[in-house]
């Protein structure tokens, strides 16, 4: 999903939770599409509440609704066969009249999600309904420059996702990564948070109120993590028929090799941020510290079905080159399973515990032995 479309056009329903897929440094393409046998087992997802005002809908707005909302999963959605067997059972249900008695926009999109995830069991597939008239479906093109500009102010506002940056008590760095939203704006943010923090002896990356974003940003902060190229992750789509690889390269500043990294997450930690977690785990480069994540791997686009619905059809899928599968409905499991409010104390228990046991200098000992105490006391 294309992020100025995301943010812009879609603003009032998207979820900001996809993957993006603009071209960067990091991408490189690859030929080969997976089997769909190869699909992950899924878990099924736990429903989303309804947002804004909701409103009556009349019954040749249902119908509109789910007859596009059957084309489109059938044209679109990762997986063709899911995508069939959903539209089969969506249009059975409505030969059955099992929606004539649903007269208002959120019951429908209610409905509609729960029904089409009892085959798909995807996290980030939704319907969402909104009392306002949406906006028409942008076609594909490069944006305005108003929206371009409305886009950069946001991006600007919230410095790029990167919320917090930090010096801890013991020389550990500490950053906060709301968003991996923003190509450009989170580069720079990302760049000048790692040169504040190029010196610390270890590092918490904070993702527990991260729902996603690009993958460009997550391949760009990855990057300062490895001094060769590393291949993270591929993403296919269907409706290209094409696989993209990410991979790291090369940073402005100092590389963050040779010392620990620890990766906060929650049940909130979702999509791209779960991809951030996922990849340096499984290139053994950080430890997770936290909960399992939300499980939502497949990223796709905000289709319009018609005045006041709208759904999100995922209509790609990651694929870990080292796992050759994803997080999806399964989430990210922690290396150390914790409440996510007692995340961060524990990742800096760990990191101080494993300082204070090479430190050589008595005075820095005991400061380092006097702040663990603090933290273990909690």
């Amino acid at each position: 999903m294309r992020l100025y479309r995301s943010l812009i056009g879609w603003l009032t329903i998207s979820t900001l939770y996809a993957f993006g897929c603009a071209p960067v440094a990091a991408a490189r393409p690859a030929a080969a599409a997976p089997a769909e046998a190869s699909e992950p087992k899924r878990a099924v997802p736990p429903p989303r509440p309804p947002k804004g005002p909701d409103g009556p809908i009349t019954a040749a707005e249902r119908e509109q609704a789910i007859e596009a909302l059957a084309r489109e999963l059938t044209d679109k959605y990762v997986f063709p066969k899911k995508a069939t067997e959903v539209a089969r059972a969506l249009r059975a249900r409505k030969k059955r009249g099992e929606y004539n008695g649903i007269t208002t926009g959120h019951a429908l999109a209610t409905a509609l999600t729960a029904h089409i995830n009892e085959v798909l069991f995807d996290a980030h597939f939704h319907v969402r309904f909104s009392k306002e008239t949406l906006p028409p479906q942008r076609q594909p093109g490069p944006p305005s420059a108003e929206d371009l500009a409305r886009y950069e102010e946001f991006a600007n506002q919230v410095n790029g996702g990167f919320e917090r940056v930090e010096r801890l008590a013991g020389n550990l760095g500490y950053v906060e990564v709301r968003s991996f939203e923003f190509p450009g704006r989170g580069f720079t943010a990302a760049s000048a948070a790692m040169d504040f923090l190029a010196e610390t002896d270890g590092l918490i990356i904070d993702l527990r109120r991260n729902g996603g974003g690009a993958p460009e940003v997550v391949a760009y902060l990855c990057s300062y993590f490895f001094d060769e190229p590393v291949h993270l992750n591929d993403l296919y789509f269907r409706p290209d028929d094409a696989t993209r690889q990410f991979w790291t390269a090369p940073v402005p500043g100092k590389a963050y090799v040779g010392r620990e990294i620890y990766v906060l997450t929650s049940k909130n930690t979702g999509s791209a941020a779960e991809e951030f977690a996922y990849n340096l785990q499984n290139l053994k480069r950080a430890t997770i510290v936290g909960e399992v994540t939300w499980g939502g791997a497949n990223p796709g686009d905000m289709v319009r079905l018609g005045d006041h619905f709208a759904a999100f059809v995922p209509t790609g899928r990651a694929i870990n080159p080292i796992s050759k599968t994803n997080w999806e409905g399964v989430g990210v499991k922690p290396d150390v399973a914790v409440p996510a409010d007692d995340a961060l104390r524990v990742a800096q228990v760990k990191l101080l515990e494993k300082q204070v046991a090479k430190a050589t200098d008595p005075q820095a000992k005991e400061m380092l032995e006097a702040r663990l105490r603090e933290l273990q006391a909690k």
